[in-house]
């Protein structure tokens, strides 16, 4: 039987590693990317920040509190767009198939590779020579060995595991080690006495299965099992896209919330221009003040990508929806794409509440 062997690589510290390439007289020092809003958060960090306890998706306040000497630095996505594609130009070169999941990681199909390590450790080199990047990789036979081990020994770091070995090593680790797993589970896991993976590799079935449906029940104990899938997808379509805005101070006023819809439908249909796509499900994204968040959609007869259809189609939903305190957040998506067998987005005047 063939062998399957996946690898993780993932850019070391992405964002900030583009700009100390860039900005060569901060290497060394803690830098912080992100916006300078009062409500802006941190993209990503260098390691320096990260050792104060900054990190990625954090209030910007509180990463310039936590690591006060920290340079801030605005995000500049054209300039990351372009050193992604530079990077998975020699990932590709490297190996013939490559699943991209994001600007700085993909995962890797190693299976024909007589050395896999050896031959992740000369991408690592090549990379690193080419771009002025670190990269780390993980390698294991499926998807989630490898993206745990890419996380293990950051920066530069190439770890390989078999999926015993994985459940050997972090058997007493938490659930939320485990991509997939997030915090809001691993509370409820934890209330029902599973704190490890070990623990719930050996929980009673039944149990997580009533605690978290039957389909989502037995993910969970794949998971801590390091059981993952071998399939990589090469082409990725597009389910959505979206434009949004987060607010420095909340507005209240209707007029100027309607503005701020078309600008960001104007945004959202100039990307789609430029991508030769359109779409039949428009929906809108507003969040309060309060944090409670709402969507609203409308699917349409034929696909569209103009900015006077998808604004007006906007500020119905929103009038329809008629926020009742004022909106720390808008924002404008398109899905149902021509070429997707159907859209699955809510109906028209179906409310989705974030939870």
């Amino acid at each position: 039987m063939a062998r399957t062997v996946i690898a993780h690589l993932d850019v070391d510290a992405f964002y900030a590693s583009v700009e100390l390439l860039r900005h060569p007289d901060l290497k060394g020092k803690p830098v912080i990317v992100s916006g300078s809003g009062p409500r802006a958060v941190v993209t990503t960090a260098s390691y320096e920040a990260r050792r104060f306890g900054v990190g990625s998706a954090m209030p910007t306040a509180r990463a310039r509190r936590l690591c006060p000497e920290a340079i801030l630095i605005p995000p500049d996505f054209p300039a990351y767009r372009e050193m992604s594609e530079r990077v998975m130009a020699l990932v590709r070169e490297a190996v013939p198939t490559v699943e991209q999941v994001g600007l700085d990681e993909a995962y890797l199909d190693l299976s024909d590779l007589v050395v896999p390590k050896a031959g992740m450790r000369r991408l690592q080199h090549h990379v690193l020579a080419s771009t002025g990047l670190g990269v780390s990789i993980g390698i294991g036979p499926n998807k989630l060995v490898a993206k745990v081990c890419s996380d293990l020994d950051k920066p530069r770091g190439l770890v390989a595991m078999s999926i015993e070995q994985a459940c050997e090593r972090f058997a007493e680790a938490p659930p939320s080690l485990v991509p997939g797993i997030g915090p809001k589970t691993a509370e409820r896991l934890k209330a029902m006495g599973i704190t490890t993976l070990r623990a719930l590799r050996e929980a009673d079935p039944e149990a997580v299965r009533g605690g978290f449906g039957p389909r989502y029940g037995d993910d969970l104990v794949r998971r801590a099992g390091f059981i993952g899938s071998t399939t990589l997808s090469e082409h990725r379509e597009t389910v959505s896209r979206s434009n949004e805005r987060t607010f420095d101070t909340d507005i209240a006023d209707r007029e100027e919330m309607e503005r701020v819809l078309q600008s960001l439908a104007d945004g959202l249909c100039e990307t789609l221009r430029r991508k030769e796509a359109r779409g039949r499900t428009i929906s809108i994204k507003v969040r309060l003040d309060d944090f409670t968040t709402v969507t609203r959609a409308r699917t349409i007869d034929h696909a569209v990508a103009d900015a006077e259809t998808v604004g007006a189609i906007a500020r119905e939903l929103l009038r329809a929806y008629g926020p009742p305190r004022p909106v720390r957040l808008l924002g404008v998506r398109m899905a149902g794409f021509e070429s997707e067998a159907g859209p699955e987005a809510p109906a028209e005047g179906q409310l989705g509440l974030a939870i």
